[in-house]
């Protein structure tokens, strides 16, 4: 039987916890920074962080576990000086974690597609057959300046530059294109 763990304000952990998921999930920052900082001001900073880790995973589109990452490590530096303190990083993860696309597909994966076996079995058996028997062919764009096959065919750095700049796709306006030849 679990013990009934609560917060300062007499909240259960667990159902913090969960309203924290929920409202990131929904996109409210000022909800989901509320329950964060119930949670941090409780002493359970470190459980925060697994949480936010986990919704990071479960819950967010992207790389975005690796800025709540970095707000950890942050927030550890600054803890490691001053114990309760840094609690502006787990702020900071809640609204990015809040504010980023949300897709549940990792989650998906692990409970559905695994675990429930929702993808029927001869499903997967034959798409690992398809895979095994289409084995790819490695495309001629990798074949440049930098594998021997390429520089036997004559690929220059100026043709990667080139090349690998007409093939950023979708491309943002980077600071040094103009130096890129576009011939």
């Amino acid at each position: 039987m679990r013990a009934h763990i609560t917060t300062t304000r007499g909240y259960s952990l667990l159902e913090v916890a969960s309203a924290l998921q929920k409202a990131i999930r929904r996109n409210d920052p000022k909800l989901a920074g509320y329950w964060a900082i119930e949670l941090f001001e409780s002493g359970f900073q470190a459980y925060l962080w697994r949480r936010l880790l986990t919704i990071s995973a479960e819950d967010c589109w992207g790389v975005i576990t690796h800025e709540v990452e970095a707000l950890y490590r942050s927030w550890a530096i600054i803890h490691k000086q001053k114990s309760g303190g840094g609690r502006i990083f787990a702020a900071k993860a809640v609204i990015l974690l809040s504010q980023a696309r949300k897709c549940r597909d990792a989650d998906h994966l692990t409970n559905l597609v695994y675990d429930a076996k929702k993808v029927d079995d001869k499903k997967l058996e034959a798409d690992l057959v398809a895979a095994r028997d289409n084995i790819q062919p490695i495309p001629d764009y990798a074949f440049d300046c930098h594998t021997s096959k390429g520089r036997k065919a004559g690929k220059t750095k100026q043709d990667f530059f080139r090349d690998e700049q007409k093939a950023l796709k979708p491309r943002e306006k980077g600071l040094f294109d103009d130096l890129v030849d576009e011939a």
